[in-house]
């Protein structure tokens, strides 16, 4: 059995921060102390105190395959989020065609299997017709159900009410879902054409997808789970408005509805559509300053519980078109982690804090067997990072196949140089390590 020695870290995880050493013994830890100096391993890495953390886990992606290659694949995306320290991910339905039947779910999971250098889960769609088929979705082996309250790709908009009841009343599993209602984006669509056509600037783009779009989406969402006990979470939140809807009630486990915030809710503005144009067009919509504030607070007083991205990425051409004609969304995953940690060099958030949302809780929340928190016993999945290692995003060091970022031309102050991933060092300093495949997350649920 490999073994794999870190010494000399500083480990974060569950509300503290500790000096410490690691030993990973094939895919698990197995101790964690203040001196192991006397244990010898095939593989020894000085962390040099940096900071150890757990491998983050993104509850939300779109890797584009099948169907979308020629944006993204499995095999490309998965090697961005290993180099910024996502070493699970969950990937989302609408891809072509969408994942609307257990065999086609299972498709997506034969490819990981070959493709993946991280480890990954993917949701089960949800449609207007295919409730037959989400019901036999196993609760053990599949992270969730997704549901579109808002239009997306094919036949992945559910505007059935009678659909909503029935999947909210008999989902075997937590529900995850987008929640913008179509009625209202629509009538603004009409709204903005009337005036200026087909060129409508990009910063209406909040105001099509508006605030009571979200509200009204949302609130529907919340008053099902309510009415039925249905383990909900709704993801992106991009609205001072929606937070009503939330509690910061504790403990955790407690709570059957939970929210998610996103980066790009957290770092970008309104007024940044100015500079920035369709490469922060996402849905929901990045909204006003006041929003982003409260959204941000949200996440520290523990309204919002998950920390994710939507790493949804598009080609460069794709981007580049007129407002309705430009895909929403952009990718994300390389550079989390990094900015969520120049956040807390501004004092924004702690260390503590971003690994409780973006590593423990999205482990809590789906259940997620043993990964998520540093701990003897658990796969050995972790990121080492140096806080004092500037780096400035350029187009030769992105590793997105859309070989674009919204971040281009920022410098970071911290880095990842060490990702693990099953025990397995994955990544090392801009070097990948691709011998073994991440694993299939399992859940440790009831089954169905």
């Amino acid at each position: 059995m490999h073994t794999i020695k870190i010494q000399n870290a500083r480990i974060v995880n569950e509300n503290s921060i500790r000096e410490a050493e690691v030993l990973i013994e094939g895919q698990f830890i197995t101790r964690i102390e203040g001196d192991l100096s006397s244990v010898t391993a095939d593989a020894t890495y000085d962390a040099q105190g940096n900071y150890l953390l757990p491998g983050l886990i993104d509850d939300q992606v779109h890797f584009r395959e099948p169907g979308l290659t020629h944006k993204a694949t499995v095999y490309t995306e998965a090697k961005a989020a290993v180099a910024g320290g996502i070493t699970s991910f969950m990937e989302m339905p609408n891809t072509v065609p969408n994942t609307l039947t257990q065999s086609l779910l299972q498709d997506k999971y034969d490819v990981a299997a070959q493709q993946s250098l991280a480890n990954y889960s993917f949701y089960m769609g949800v449609s207007n017709d295919n409730l037959d088929e989400v019901l036999h979705t196993d609760t053990q082996r599949v992270c969730g159900l997704k549901v579109f309250m808002g239009s997306s790709t094919g036949n992945m908009l559910v505007d059935n009410e009678q659909t909503l009841r029935n999947v909210f009343s008999r989902s075997p599993m937590l529900v995850a879902t987008h929640c913008e209602d179509e009625a209202t984006i629509r009538a603004n669509m009409q709204r903005f054409r009337e005036k200026y056509g087909e060129e409508v600037p990009i910063r209406f783009h909040p105001e099509i997808r508006s605030e009571e779009a979200c509200y009204k989406s949302s609130s529907l969402a919340v008053s099902l789970a309510q009415e039925f006990g249905t383990r909900l979470h709704v993801l992106h939140i991009s609205t001072a408005k929606e937070l009503s809807l939330f509690s910061n009630a504790r403990p955790l486990a407690d709570k059957h509805i939970t929210a998610e915030a996103c980066l790009h809710h957290l770092w970008f503005n309104d007024q940044d559509y100015e500079e920035k144009g369709t490469f922060i067009k996402w849905n929901p919509a990045v909204k006003t300053a006041h929003d982003r504030e409260a959204i941000f607070n949200a996440v520290l007083d523990d309204t919002i519980d998950v920390l994710a991205t939507d790493h949804a990425p598009h080609t460069l051409a794709e981007k580049q078109q007129t407002y309705f004609k430009a895909p929403s969304g952009g990718p994300l995953v390389q550079h989390n982690l990094v900015a969520l940690l120049e956040l807390y060099h501004q004092d924004k958030i702690s260390l503590e804090k971003i690994v409780e949302k973006a590593c423990h809780h999205p482990a809590e929340l789906f259940q997620v067997d043993r990964r998520g928190f540093i701990r003897e016993g658990h796969f050995a999945d972790l990121v080492l990072v140096d806080l004092n290692r500037p780096w400035t995003v350029q187009t030769d060091n992105i590793l997105y196949q859309c070989g674009w970022s919204p971040f281009e031309g920022t410098t970071f102050r911290s880095q990842v140089t060490h990702t693990f991933v099953s025990g397995h060092c994955a990544y090392d300093n801009g070097h990948f390590d691709e011998s073994k495949q991440g694993q299939r997350l399992l859940f440790q649920r009831e089954p169905n």
